[in-house]
């Protein structure tokens, strides 16, 4: 009695083993569990594929990291480890699609953990993609052709103060840093309608850079002396800073309202028309609209830089540019600031940096997150884990862009690359909102940069490299030469 009493459990065991065996597997969940997961290298835990990741991009083989993994796994997707989290790369434009496709269906946006941890503001119950949601409602106008028609003789005048301060008389100079200062002290005028004290923003420049060391660290530790550590400090320091500008400007707005009802920046609006409610307090509207000219400084810095670096290279290409945007200075009374329609004639200006944002993308890529199992390409794809849409994948392929390594603005003329092969914006209901005041940012400075100068490289073997973003490895030295 007493054995077959203690054999009881084992029969349970061996019955719920024999029903997991023969139940039916006509439904899509375990249809889905049969499959393989898509292949990839086996990667050490927590480090991952980081070492890989990274320090190829720091010597600018990104490319190779793909061509490796494609080539020994699969040409559409493969999976690794990254930023310790199970990582698949989809790596063709039918794959781009189908994520922008299916964006809040079978997947949503995602940051990685750093991310969290610099930018989103520690009084918050929300993850940074929920408050970049709520953000992004309120700046997405300001953003909007319509609006940033407001912006064009702001920008214009000024690129051309930059110019006059930091590139006049000089014979040599570092162009990659001058942009990086240039583009966060436009956003600030732009967005919070402030003038920075130059000393101050001496200081804002070099944690500008900090924080953007930790955003994508090899070893993604909070711990003292880390890139992610100082990120983290840096970022609460120049929070408040603006959590300062945004004060001053609430005081303001209570003495005198009338004096803002016709103001156009980002912060005079959230504390006008939002009242100032739609986040806790100051330091939340502050950390957000950091985060924003964060934003707003990366890729036009890193762009401007590339662009640059080959024009240096292809003189043919820099006198076309310089002819287009002669044009259109001609054109114009002496002092007569760009406007709008001077933006949509730059056609081949746009064309030569769409061909620099294919070979040497700013930022590299986003991120997905699986909501729920699904099958892409007879593979499962489990919920949970992460998607990353790379542009390298696509913008060096010559499946989309014949012989990919030329130079050839002329690929962006009629209709264009194929769909979706061709991605430094994203893509679907996720596409980069700022990807027009960037373009107008571009746009500007090239047409002020060639109407005065040419320019040769000190370097002339330099590399470009991502370390986070795609930009000379050396900061672009180069020879100014002015021009009449």
């Amino acid at each position: 009695m007493d054995l077959f009493i203690l054999s009881l459990p084992l029969f349970a065991i061996a019955l719920y083993y024999l029903y997991c065996a023969w139940k039916p597997r006509n439904s899509n969940t375990n249809y889905e569990k049969l499959l393989s997961l898509p292949p990839g290298p086996k990667c050490w835990p927590i480090i991952g594929d980081n070492l890989n990741y990274i320090f190829g991009s720091q010597k600018g083989g990104q490319d190779k990291f793909f061509e490796r993994r494609t080539n020994n796994y699969s040409r559409k997707l493969f999976k690794t480890k990254l930023f310790n989290e199970d990582m698949l790369f989809f790596c063709t434009a039918e794959g781009n699609k189908f994520v922008f496709s299916n964006e809040n269906k079978l997947v949503k946006s995602w940051f990685p953990k750093t991310f969290e941890k610099i930018f989103a503001a520690p009084n918050s119950s929300s993850v940074i993609r929920d408050e970049i949601k709520i953000f992004r409602k309120v700046v997405v106008q300001f953003l909007k052709p319509e609006s940033l028609k407001n912006y064009v003789d702001i920008i214009d005048y000024e690129t051309q103060k930059h110019l006059k301060t930091c590139w006049d008389g000089k014979k040599e100079l570092t162009v990659f840093p001058l942009m990086i200062s240039y583009t966060i002290g436009l956003g600030f005028r732009l967005f919070l309608s402030t003038e920075i004290d130059p000393k101050e923003k001496e200081i804002l420049d070099h944690q500008f850079h900090d924080v953007s060391g930790g955003l994508f660290p090899v070893f993604p530790f909070d711990l003292p002396g880390t890139k992610l550590n100082v990120a983290i400090k840096t970022a609460k320091q120049i929070t408040k800073v603006v959590e300062k500008m945004v004060k001053q400007r609430r005081k303001e707005i209570l003495e005198n309202k009338a004096a803002f009802e016709d103001a156009h920046d980002v912060l005079t609006h959230l504390l006008m028309e939002a009242k100032g409610m739609l986040f806790k307090n100051d330091y939340d509207i502050a950390k957000k609209l950091y985060g924003f000219v964060n934003g707003a400084y990366e890729n036009p810095s890193a762009l401007i830089s590339s662009i640059m670096f080959y024009l240096a290279d292809l003189p043919q290409v820099y006198d076309r540019v310089r002819q287009e945007q002669m044009e259109i200075a001609n054109s114009k009374a002496p002092g007569e600031p760009l406007n709008w329609g001077d933006i949509k004639k730059m056609k081949y200006t746009w064309n030569v940096a769409c061909e620099v944002m294919r070979l040497v993308p700013p930022t590299q890529g986003n991120f997905r997150e699986v909501l729920t199992d699904f099958v892409y390409e007879g593979f499962h794809i489990p919920k949970g884990f992460k998607i990353h849409l790379n542009a390298f994948a696509t913008h060096k392929n010559p499946k989309y862009f014949p012989d990919p390594e030329k130079f050839d603005p002329s690929r962006f003329e009629g209709d264009g690359p194929v769909p979706f092969s061709y991605i430094p914006f994203g893509g679907g209901p996720r596409m980069c909102p700022g990807k027009e005041y960037g373009r107008l940012n571009v746009l500007v400075f090239m047409h002020n940069i060639v109407k005065t100068y040419r320019w040769e490289k000190v370097i002339p073997d330099e590399k470009i490299t991502a370390n986070p973003l795609s930009a000379p490895s050396k900061g672009l030295p180069i020879r100014l030469y002015p021009v009449n």
